[in-house]
């Protein structure tokens, strides 16, 4: 069954993301991160060039050539899905593909419009049986 995590109050959630990428890449793991748009993948992606500060984190979207063998994968489409280890998901919905992935990862921010949608999401993964860790980013336990 998938592993879910929140992270919570998370005052930066693209440098959150990057850091998580950048951690998880480090352990070879590979990502699928999920934005709502084509301009926020996009966005996500030029600082993803520039962060960590002496280096980047490889990636490309999901239609790229070398998508299959790229560790990070920043797209706003539900498919192709190259592989299958860990979902960031930043969009508002619940993606319907998560449970194919071994880990999903939910950022919720500090605005109260992304706390509400996170909230719903919570829920959904909840009442269908999942275990939810959850991490506060201002290091307050929940």
């Amino acid at each position: 069954m998938t592993r879910v995590d929140f992270f919570f109050n998370v005052p930066n959630k693209a440098l959150h993301v990057a850091d998580l990428s950048s951690r998880a890449a480090q352990r070879g793991r590979r990502l699928m991160v999920l934005t709502a748009t084509q301009q926020e993948a996009e966005k996500l992606g030029t600082l993803f060039w520039s962060n960590p500060p002496i280096g980047f984190l490889p990636h490309c979207h999901a239609t790229h050539p070398r998508a299959a063998e790229t560790p990070i994968i920043i797209d706003w489409r539900h498919d192709p899905l190259p592989h299958d280890d860990i979902l960031i998901n930043l969009d508002r919905q619940y993606p319907p593909f998560f449970s194919r992935f071994k880990r999903l990862i939910e950022v919720v921010g500090l605005d109260e419009d992304d706390r509400a949608a996170a909230r719903e999401r919570f829920r959904f993964y909840r009442d269908r049986g999942y275990e939810i860790r959850t991490f506060d980013a201002t290091g307050a336990a929940l």
